[in-house]
């Protein structure tokens, strides 16, 4: 399977290389404030996960399989070794890719997840877009009036309308799988790593203040797996941290990668 992905490269003799991956729902534009930040010190990748953006669609999605696909490109690339930025859903690929081939990984920045399997929550966001025709859809207006009453939150509804498009024919669609992220959903929620695997690299896992997806439970299993993490608590915002506070977020991992 071959990504879809932009290369940024710095003029920078032997700078590094870093992948951002973005989280569920989302492409390769949702880490664009921080891809500005460090590509004047770093080579930067960014990736559309399969099922998302431009990338193609599986007929079963696994994280394992986004960690070969990006395998794959890294491969293709030219790039031995990288560090790896990820949020989300991107978080759980850029983990299990370190925990699989630790040597292709330098530093590793997970944004708001956790080395776990999480139970279902994105029922509301799968039912409102499940009520958008996109047959008979005039615009992004009347997909966000048919989106809300099952999310109430503007700016969730806004993230997804930014993956809203018209063909060629004026036909509209989502840029994400919609039926094959909610067919496989159980597998978007889980983390499976081998048994006895452990990354000894660098990790700084970036948590928003006011998120519960690290919680204190999580300690434990992110030792196990990540004997070196470290953590950094971005306060004041929720698990869309790295669009809430950017400039708090772009610091903390540009001083996490050159740990």
């Amino acid at each position: 399977m071959s990504l879809n992905f932009e290369q940024y490269t710095t003029e920078q003799p032997d700078a590094p290389w870093v992948v951002l991956i973005h989280g569920l729902f989302g492409n390769l534009d949702n880490l664009s404030a921080l891809r500005r930040h460090l590509v004047s010190r770093f080579n930067v990748v960014a990736i559309d996960l399969p099922n998302h953006g431009e990338s193609p669609w599986l007929d079963t999605f696994t994280i394992e399989q986004c960690v070969d696909a990006l395998i794959s490109l890294l491969d293709n690339l030219g790039i031995a070794q990288c560090h790896i930025v990820g949020h989300s859903l991107g978080g759980k690929v850029a983990m299990l890719t370190a925990l699989t081939h630790p040597q292709r990984v330098n530093n590793l920045v997970p944004m708001d997840i956790a080395p776990v399997s999480y139970p279902p929550h994105h029922q509301a966001v799968f039912a409102g877009l499940n009520k958008v025709d996109l047959t008979t859809l005039s615009g992004r207006k009347e997909a966000d009036s048919e989106m809300q009453s099952e999310i109430e939150i503007a700016g969730v509804r806004q993230f997804l309308l930014k993956s809203l498009y018209q063909d060629d024919a004026k036909q509209w669609h989502w840029r994400f799988n919609l039926a094959g992220l909610q067919k496989d959903y159980a597998n978007v929620g889980s983390f499976n790593a081998p048994d006895g695997v452990h990354f000894d690299g660098t990790v700084t896992f970036i948590k928003g203040g006011n998120s519960n997806y690290i919680t204190r439970e999580h300690q434990g299993v992110i030792g196990r797996y990540f004997p070196n993490a470290k953590a950094k608590v971005v306060e004041g915002v929720g698990h869309w941290l790295h669009a809430e506070k950017p400039q708090v977020v772009n610091g903390l991992v540009e001083r996490a990668l050159d740990a």
